[in-house]
């Protein structure tokens, strides 16, 4: 089992320990990569595809690393309804 196959079980078992390390990972496996608009983006980061249109907005949590439920949920949906997942 590669380590996309192991993030993806991990995700899918919706973690409380899920970090924002590993959504990138996960993410830049199926094509993904991060953007922020400079100093003034804060901890908004946007995850977009190169070849399509398809953005994911996700929040660089702080001081803790791990992503909070919520974020978690929507990130699951959002790669089950892009078929990914």
């Amino acid at each position: 089992m590669g380590q996309k196959d192991k993030l993806i079980a991990k995700l899918c078992s919706n973690p409380k320990n899920f970090t924002f390390e590993e959504a990138d990972s996960l993410l830049s496996h199926f094509g993904y990569h991060s953007v922020n608009k400079g100093k003034t983006s804060g901890s908004r980061i946007m995850f977009v595809k190169n070849d399509q249109n398809d953005k994911i907005l996700l929040h660089k949590p702080h001081p803790r690393k791990e992503l909070p439920d919520y974020q978690i949920k929507q990130l699951i949906e959002h790669l089950k309804q892009e078929g990914l997942i």
